[in-house]
């Protein structure tokens, strides 16, 4: 049932997909007999073609938009936030599609075809999207929910998915308080069973029921619970809902049981093998694109200040094993003379000039590249922290260790999702996201993070 639920939000994103690839397609359609309607000769010849000329300005601008993080399925952006991120990802599925066209001139369209399928392309786009929202956030389509308890564990909901765009697949109909249990919840939100959960459930037109006590020693009405899914009404625990729901791990409501029991952690040959293959072929292209860069990089930096362009740390890896991590030097020689390690802070005095601008842009991660092509590092994982920092936070976090599971990565979930981290509350809230990350990685993720990636490097989200 757990798949079952969180597959509605990845058909929403493909469906939302397909409809903008249809209107950039029809956009490519109209734009050419704009062009050519004086002209049918023209049109015909164009139009023999015209299918796949079409097909691949839509997948080059889907491509742009998914770079630039707007098929994000736990993401909402505000008015200004899209229409820049749309323009953004018009403007370089523009300039790929130039790219395309002078090493491939059998797929070029026409200055002409292209600007006016990138303009109605962009309205075509926004037109969707005015739409999608308002089906959205219809509570018809929305799935009903009805949650067992009314403490703490319940109000995590209120307290931390209440916002509207937290909401977007969900209503919250009401919460059922727990015999001998604190009620937390505002008591207009609460609805108390008069003959039985499975009732109630059935009387309010509940889908979901989520089983939220704080403490489960008493027992949970099973009998209740098990009327409920016959009835064909889904039955998760908090845990699954806030994993499926807000893209991360709840930690101060899960427990061991629940990560073993729980699914995910796919370790097999055939997924190790896939993400290796990843690995090498992401770094590869990276390396081989950003070589002229990491040269003007290594040059401003020796010429800023004196000492080594490289700067090199021992960071913790895949189980717990240390591994030297390189990058380009960003703070001055003695950023750490005491020897004591420490976080970096906004706007750190120990950066340098040319080092702020590299770490703004992550240009100074560019030699960790080799790492990656080396085996110590994957492309996408958690980010690997120093062993100082990781026995602190091991001592302070529970499961922490959990995120050693994996190869750290350049890149991972956890920076899409939350901003630098400097504190051990700034940790425990990026672990939430790196444990989901863990329990579901998979090739198709490692690529939408890959890249949503490109939107924090363009937007400078989360560096110091």
């Amino acid at each position: 049932m757990k798949s079952a639920n969180a597959s509605r939000k990845t058909r929403a994103v493909r469906l939302l997909w397909l409809a903008e690839m249809l209107a950039l397609v029809l956009a490519v359609m109209f734009a050419a007999w704009i062009r050519f309607h004086n002209d049918p000769e023209s049109h015909f010849v164009f139009s023999q073609q015209a299918p796949l000329r079409a097909v691949l300005v839509a997948l080059f601008i889907t491509g742009a938009m998914a770079a630039f993080g707007m098929y994000q399925v736990h993401v909402r952006h505000n008015r200004l936030d899209f229409l820049l991120r749309a323009t953004l990802s018009f403007a370089f599925g523009g300039v790929a599609l130039v790219v395309l066209y002078y090493l491939i001139p059998p797929t070029y369209i026409g200055r002409g075809v292209l600007a006016m399928s990138l303009a109605m392309g962009l309205a075509g786009v926004i037109l969707v999207r005015v739409i999608s929202v308002r089906v959205i956030r219809a509570d018809s389509l929305r799935q009903r929910i009805l949650v067992f308890g009314a403490g703490k564990n319940a109000e995590l909901i209120n307290s931390r998915m209440r916002r509207q765009s937290d909401r977007r697949s969900f209503v919250v109909v009401g919460f059922v308080p727990v015999p001998g249990q604190a009620v937390l919840v505002s008591k207009d939100l609460l609805e108390m069973p008069e003959s039985g959960l499975h009732e109630l459930a059935e009387r309010l037109q509940i889908d979901e029921l989520v089983i939220a006590p704080d403490e489960r020693r008493g027992g949970l009405p099973m009998e209740d619970m098990l009327t409920c899914v016959q009835r064909g009404i889904s039955v998760i625990d908090i845990s699954t809902f806030f994993e499926r729901e807000a893209g991360m791990v709840q930690l101060n409501v899960v427990d061991p049981s629940w990560l073993v029991f729980s699914g995910g952690f796919d370790y097999s040959t055939p997924r190790r093998l896939s993400k290796r293959f990843f690995d090498l072929i992401a770094a590869s292209i990276l390396l081989l694109m950003a070589w002229p860069v990491m040269l003007i990089v290594a040059l401003a930096v020796r010429l800023e200040s004196e000492g080594p362009i490289l700067y090199s740390q021992t960071r913790v890896g895949q189980r717990g094993q240390n591994f030297t991590l390189t990058k380009f030097r960003s703070m001055r020689v003695d950023a750490e003379k005491d020897g004591v390690a420490r976080w970096a802070s906004k706007d750190d005095d120990r950066s340098t000039r040319v080092g702020k601008f590299i770490r703004l842009t992550r240009l100074d991660e560019l030699p960790q590249l080799f790492a990656v092509l080396r085996g110590d590092m994957s492309f996408v994982g958690p980010r690997p922290e120093r062993p100082h920092f990781v026995n602190l936070l091991s001592d302070e976090i529970r499961y922490y260790g959990v995120r050693h599971c994996v190869k750290p990565g350049l890149t991972g979930w956890a920076q899409l999702r939350y901003p630098y981290g400097a504190s051990v509350q700034d940790a425990e809230e990026k672990l939430k996201f790196d444990l989901f990350y863990v329990k579901n990685h998979g090739l198709v993720f490692d690529l939408m993070i890959l890249l949503q990636t490109v939107e924090v490097v363009m937007f400078g989200r989360g560096a110091r």
